[in-house]
């Protein structure tokens, strides 16, 4: 097998011959890989392909492990026995473990992590990570490892989004004798909390304290990170006067989830506490950055307080922190928010001056704000900026077009703004034809609706809930349920689930039309139902005088959930056919009725009762309901309280 190394032809097999002429009793294993050494070493890839044939598992291990302290040329030969179709699957497996383990403890983990995620995906990603494991295990000792390389692995997991195999590879390695680090552990839960994994989150935090781990900084950020995701803010405090407790310092970070979470919560006064004592809870090692004051800043800008806002950017820019496209594109949009265009757009300009780039989510801002001004010039003419400068024109820029355009009466350019993102051969999104459908129902234009869905089905987009329950409304809404029944049996063929929103429509269409039984079969079919479903036949029930279905409906309503299901809607709805009824003194025991339980009456309320009493029983009566529904909490509805009421108070 080996006759060929021997040849004569060439002087580089010659120079293999005395580089195994030191052997006393060479074998052909030991001058192949003498052979292949001197070749590496030189990079001779073309020599190296004739020794594919007779690369076994053992020889290329050996191979690796001869260059452990050249890892990037060790990497270089593993890449290519990888790419060598000849060599058996497990032959590669086993040579990437061992790359691993070298990499690992050349501390070069960027490319440890980079082989172990290609491992995972051989034969189309069935190679689990406890296989992976098993294989780091096995050549454990041979390659003379550390444990840091099983943190690796969990880490691979993780970029994976693989948090289960994660979880298998941590307890398995405890099984066979071997720990984690505390910064594997911070990683995993660290993926677990951004995956809204809490409960999950909690349960490793606390087998890891009760295991004896000791907590550091990154493991006390989670913590408090997670209690800031849940709006407990008190309870993520804590957390952190226990870090200083234990000796351990907080970082930037520390203080920016905690004044981040304030801001998500909107305790602006707590988020400023905190920025304010950053440096004294930190012995004056930590200092606000960008990010810091980003937070307050978009904090203040999401509770309409530009004032402050400017405030806490002056003061960024006073402690020498540069503002960033995160700073201004907060402020863009709020002074949008705030029907300040000009402003907005004199905020871009600075922006530019200082070197920095709007980005599309900044000019998507303006030309939102833009159109919902009113200004549709205004909006075009940025969007031919954003083209002009070669911006990326993304789906939310698309549909803020469309959605722009139609809300100003511009659906025919509407129409043909997304027929040019049709010719461009962009990517199409199902919201802008959505958006165009909602106009066109809107607008009573039902065929236009249609012809639209008909467009998506035949451009092959993926119609969802919106598609569908858009025109099945529009068309019950018309009195054409026969055409709304026809466009859900198709939505209900192409297997699409109907959402609640479109079944309460079916069933409010099935009411309206005089189908009883129908909508109660639909609503018996469904699987989740609301107040909506059941207001909708109640309402139907006390309008066609079918008193008893009503109380039928009502009792349902009553057992289901604890009457979370009997709203204000359904207490509306009862005083108002009372009302009709002439039952007045039945209307005044529901209006106490839901004010006993906690629900206070509106403005529709107050309304159908006054107007009601007023022409049916006397004036002391309206003034005693007045005052009564104020002192619960109504908002008189202010033309009838002009009319009826004020009158009625006026008079000695």
């Amino acid at each position: 097998m080996f006759t060929h190394v021997f040849s004569r032809r060439t002087s580089f097999l010659v120079r293999c011959f005395h580089v195994a002429k030191n052997f006393s009793n060479p074998n052909p294993e030991d001058i192949l890989f003498s052979a292949l050494c001197l070749n590496l070493r030189q990079r001779r890839w073309n020599t190296l392909h004739q020794f594919s044939p007779s690369l076994t598992n053992p020889l290329v291990s050996r191979v690796l492990l001869q260059f452990r302290s050249s890892p990037k040329l060790a990497l270089e030969f593993h890449n290519w026995v990888l790419k060598n179709q000849t060599l058996a699957k497990e032959n590669r497996f086993e040579a990437s473990c061992v790359m691993i383990h070298l990499l690992v403890n050349s501390r070069r983990f960027d490319d440890a992590l980079s082989v172990m995620v290609d491992l995972m995906a051989l034969e189309g990603g069935k190679l689990s990570p406890l296989h992976v494991l098993s294989g780091l295990i096995r050549s454990y000792e041979d390659c003379g490892s550390c444990t840091d390389v099983f943190d690796s692995l969990v880490r691979a997991c993780t970029q994976n989004g693989d948090v289960k195999g994660a979880y298998e590879v941590i307890e398995q390695l405890r099984v066979e004798g071997f720990w984690v680090s505390v910064h594997a552990l911070n990683n995993f839960m660290g993926c677990l909390v951004n995956l809204n994994e809490i409960d999950w989150f909690w349960k490793v935090y606390k087998e890891m304290v009760s295991l004896g781990y000791v907590e550091n900084v990154n493991s006390f950020n989670l913590v408090i990170y997670s209690f800031c995701k849940e709006n407990e803010l008190l309870e993520a405090l804590s957390v952190f006067y226990r870090m200083l407790k234990c000796g351990v310092w907080p970082n930037v970070v520390s203080f920016n989830m905690m004044i981040d979470g304030a801001c998500k919560a909107g305790d602006m006064g707590f988020a400023l506490r905190m920025l304010g004592k950053m440096g004294v809870m930190s012995g004056n090692y930590v200092l606000p950055n960008a990010v810091t004051y980003n937070s307050v800043i978009n904090g203040f800008c999401k509770a309409g307080r530009l004032d402050l806002a400017e405030r806490i950017r002056s003061e960024m820019v006073k402690s020498g922190v540069d503002c960033n496209e995160r700073t201004y594109g907060a402020l863009v949009d709020v002074y949008g928010r705030a029907g300040s265009s000009d402003e907005a757009l004199r905020l871009c300009d600075e922006m530019t001056s200082k070197g920095l780039v709007a980005n599309t989510v900044i000019y998507n801002s303006i030309v939102y704000w833009l159109f919902m001004e009113g200004d549709t010039e205004g909006a075009m003419s940025l969007l031919r900026d954003m083209i002009s400068k070669e911006m990326h024109i993304d789906g939310f820029t698309r549909a803020i077009v469309v959605r722009g355009l139609c809300k100003n009466g511009y659906v025919e350019e509407a129409v043909k703004f997304q027929r040019q993102i049709s010719e461009k051969k962009l990517a199409e999104d199902v919201v802008c034809h959505n958006t165009l459908m909602h106009h066109f129902v809107k607008d009573k234009k039902l065929a236009c609706a249609d012809q639209i869905l008909g467009t998506m089905l035949v451009r092959g987009l993926s119609l969802d809930e919106i598609s569908f329950g858009t025109l099945i409304d529009g068309y019950i809404k018309e009195g054409k349920l026969e055409r709304a029944i026809d466009i859900y049996d198709n939505m209900i063929k192409m297997k699409k689930t109907p959402n609640l929103v479109i079944y309460n429509s079916i069933v409010n269409g099935l009411s309206k039309g005089g189908l009883a039984n129908a909508a109660e079969a639909m609503i018996n079919a469904m699987e989740s139902k609301d107040s909506v479903t059941y207001n909708t036949l109640l309402h139907e029930s006390l309008k066609t005088g079918n008193v008893e279905e009503a109380v039928t409906i009502l009792s349902k309503m009553q057992k289901q959930d604890g009457e979370k299901l009997v709203s204000l809607v359904t207490y509306n709805i009862l005083i108002n056919h009372l009302c009709k009824f002439g039952c007045y003194e039945k209307a005044k025991e529901v209006l106490k009725i839901m004010v006993q339980r906690g629900v206070v009456p509106d403005s529709i309320t107050y309304g159908t009762l006054i107007t009601s009493f007023r022409k049916n029983r006397g004036g002391e009566e309206v003034v005693e309901f007045h005052d009564y529904m104020v002192l619960n909490g109504v908002k008189p509805h202010e033309q009838i309280y002009r009319s009826i009421v004020s009158p009625l108070l006026e008079k000695p």
